[in-house]
């Protein structure tokens, strides 16, 4: 069964600790087909390519505009075995490139997975644990767990294990409350990481870039079945921080910025 799923969110103008301040459009899409090899065994491939594009004003550390677009492409297989009624395994191996626009893949390539088992205990409740190990740019392995959670809490109430947008570093948590049988009303949460290489001609030539922050969000979501899903989301950027380091990775500026107001639409498509 092939998919595709994509979205777009701005982030509004967000004040820097120092001086300036910044704003993002982050655009995403995402295509790939899921195969059943058993009743509840399920293969997959995925390709996914995005935009970050940032437009600084008044200047952060060394430049005024220390990266523009930063492009984003995504290789995964994940992989769904169910050994029983109870148990089941994930993984998903990934292949990433993250970089400002005109770097080559070699120079901004990084792997990694994510893993886990999750149990059902019954029919209103499936938890377990996971880990993240995602390579970095000119940084050590970052290990992170993994909640897997999908907690049906009353009939119109439920937990969830959540997608990220775009290059989310791990899954995050949704609260869900259904409002009928199209309409749903969720608050979720996550931490995110954006890591890139920077193109050869800026403040910090062949270095990186960072973009840390917690976003929480409120969305409104449409979905007939399985096969269609639109959500619109709102939310804020918190505990923000922007990082600039050099080639071999030692850290050039680091600053802080406020919370900062988004806005969004993703969409899912199963056919």
């Amino acid at each position: 069964s092939p998919f595709v799923r994509g979205g777009y969110v701005h982030q509004l103008d967000s004040d820097l600790d120092a001086e300036g301040d910044f704003s993002v459009h982050r655009f995403y899409l995402q295509t790939g087909v899921s195969y059943a090899v058993g009743p509840r065994r399920r293969v997959s491939f995925s390709v996914a390519g995005g935009s970050d594009r940032y437009d600084f004003s008044g200047g952060f550390g060394l430049a005024d505009e220390p990266w523009g677009r930063i492009d984003q492409l995504r290789f995964s297989v994940p992989v769904t075995w169910a050994f029983d009624e109870h148990w089941t395994l994930f993984a998903v191996p990934t292949l990433r490139y993250s970089g400002e626009s005109g770097v080559g893949s070699r120079d901004a390539a990084t792997g990694g997975a994510l893993a886990g088992v999750s149990y059902r205990v019954n029919d209103g409740l499936t938890i377990g644990p996971g880990v993240g190990v995602l390579g970095r740019l000119e940084d050590s392995v970052n290990v992170f767990p993994i909640l897997i959670v999908d907690w049906k809490i009353i009939d119109r109430l439920s937990l969830e294990t959540g997608r990220g947008l775009g290059a989310t570093q791990g899954p995050g948590l949704t609260l869900s409350y259904r409002l009928s049988e199209t309409w749903s009303l969720g608050l979720g949460g996550r931490y995110e990481s954006l890591r890139f290489r920077l193109d050869d001609k800026g403040p910090a030539p062949d270095g990186v870039g960072e973009d840390r922050s917690i976003p929480v969000f409120v969305s409104a979501t449409y979905a007939r079945d399985r096969d269609l899903r639109f959500s619109a989301v709102a939310g804020m950027e918190l505990d923000g921080e922007l990082r600039l380091e050099d080639s071999s990775g030692r850290r050039l500026a680091r600053e802080d910025y406020e919370s900062t107001p988004f806005l969004g639409a993703t969409f899912d498509i199963r056919f």
